[in-house]
C-alpha cells in the first residue's frame, strides 16, 4: 500500500496531539488503531544540563526525506493515514520536539510503521541540534544506538 495519505511538516509552532490525533482518524471507519510517538526536549544529555536546543533544517529537502521515510513505512505495511510533524528553532526543556503518528486496520501494523518512521528520521532525516549547556553551545552527534535502531528494520 503506497498510496497512503501523508501530511509532513516542519513547523517553529507546537502542535496539539489530540488534534492531530482526531484529525488523523476523522472520517475513517477502517481505522482500527492509531498509534504515535511524541518526542520531547530532555533538560540533560552526555551528562550536561540543557537549558536549549536550536534545531536547524534545509526546507524543502527536510521534507522530502521526511515523504520517503513514510513512503518506505506505507510500502512495507498497509498504513491508512501518516502524519510527522517536526519542530525547528530555539526548544526548551520539556517542549515537544517530534510528532509520527500512523493508523491502520490493526495495531501490530500501525505500532511497526511507528517505530520505523521515527528509527529512520532519527538517522536520515536532515536536522542539525545545537544544544546550550553551562559550558555554552555544542552541535549533537548522531548516536550509535540510533542507527542501530535503524539496523534491525534490514533483517526485519
Amino acid at each position: 500500500m503506497t498510496d497512503v495519505p501523508t501530511e509532513v511538516r516542519v513547523q517553529a509552532g507546537d502542535f496539539d496531539l489530540g488534534q492531530e490525533l482526531t484529525r488523523l482518524r476523522a472520517g475513517d471507519a477502517r481505522v482500527g488503531a492509531v498509534v504515535s510517538f511524541v518526542g520531547t526536549v530532555r533538560d540533560m544529555n552526555d551528562g550536561a544540563s540543557v537549558s536549549e536546543m536550536e534545531l536547524e533544517h534545509y526546507p524543502g529537502m527536510t521534507e522530502r526525506a521526511l515523504e520517503d521515510i513514510v513512503a518506505q513505512a506505507s510500502a512495507r505495511w498497509p498504513l491508512y493515514n501518516a502524519l510527522v510533524i517536526h519542530r525547528v528553532g530555539p526548544l526548551a526543556p520539556r517542549e515537544q520536539i517530534v510528532l509520527v503518528a500512523v493508523s491502520s486496520a490493526h495495531r501490530g501494523e500501525a505500532f511497526a510503521a511507528c517505530e520505523f518512521i521515527i528509527d529512520y528520521l532519527k538517522t536520515d532525516a536532515p536536522f542539525w541540534k545545537k544544544e546550550q549547556t553551562p559550558d555554552g553551545a555544542r552541535w549533537v552527534d548522531a548516536r550509535i544506538t540510533d542507527d542501530s535502531a535503524k539496523a534491525k528494520w534490514a533483517q526485519a
